[in-house]
């Protein structure tokens, strides 16, 4: 019964919190799909949370939820802007899209205190620094 349901794998799709500079030269950061098929995908959807421990007491962060519609092959949308503060916490991403008719679903976790500028790499397709989930 259960063996019988098919759950297709997600590839070639990542999550990225990149660090970026705005107009005033000040630094902010970004969360960001990156589609590294080479065929588009749509119905993206996306919901953010984030949750963990601040000084002793559980805290959790509005549910978010993004309708991203289409992502080009090799491209790249911004989800949402991020805050700082909030890298103390685990900030979780659950993305569904439809990819050849097929819906895929995959949850994301960056743990609390995983983005840092000791683990930023170049993100591809968008070419700047973050931390990055394939």
């Amino acid at each position: 019964m259960k063996e019988d349901i098919v759950i297709p794998k997600v590839e070639n799709i990542a999550l990225a919190i990149v660090k970026e500079e705005n107009n005033l030269k000040e630094s902010e950061w970004s969360v960001y799909v990156i589609n590294l098929k080479n065929q588009e995908i749509e119905g993206v959807l996306v919901t953010s949370k984030g949750y963990g421990k601040k000084e002793g007491e559980k805290v959790k962060t509005s549910v978010l939820r993004h309708f991203l519609d289409k992502i080009g092959a090799n491209s790249f949308k911004k989800i949402e802007p991020i805050q700082e503060e909030l890298f103390g916490l685990s900030n979780e991403y659950w993305l569904s899209f439809y990819h050849n008719s097929v819906l895929y679903d995959k949850k994301y976790v960056f743990l609390a205190e995983s983005v840092q500028n000791k683990h930023l790499i170049n993100v591809p397709v968008i070419n700047k620094p973050g931390v990055m989930i394939k």
